[in-house]
């Protein structure tokens, strides 16, 4: 599947504190934790004057390939995107 774009909503996101990459994602009740920063995109210089500068990241969890962005000037997390991943069961003999 390919990653389907949301409306962007509000999640809350702990962060190594070295190096500011997400650690554990938290969506209501629920605590996810991130096994993989797949691909950082730095759009500080480039970025639409509404929105200010932002930090996008594609992340792995256990269940979906999840799309965050930082925004800088409002310091808040939102998630932009998600990708459901399968999990394919052995065929029975």
């Amino acid at each position: 599947m390919s990653m389907v774009d949301l409306h962007p909503m509000e999640i809350s996101v702990s962060c190594d504190r070295d190096t500011g990459r997400p650690r554990t994602l938290r969506v209501g009740p629920d605590e996810v934790g991130v096994l993989a920063v797949e691909r950082i995109r730095d759009e500080s210089a480039a970025y639409p004057a509404h929105e200010g500068p932002r930090t996008v990241f594609v992340v792995r969890t256990a269940r979906a390939r999840i799309k965050l962005a930082f925004r800088h000037r409002e310091r808040r997390w939102l998630m932009e995107g998600i990708d459901p991943l399968r999990v394919e069961l052995p065929a029975a003999a």
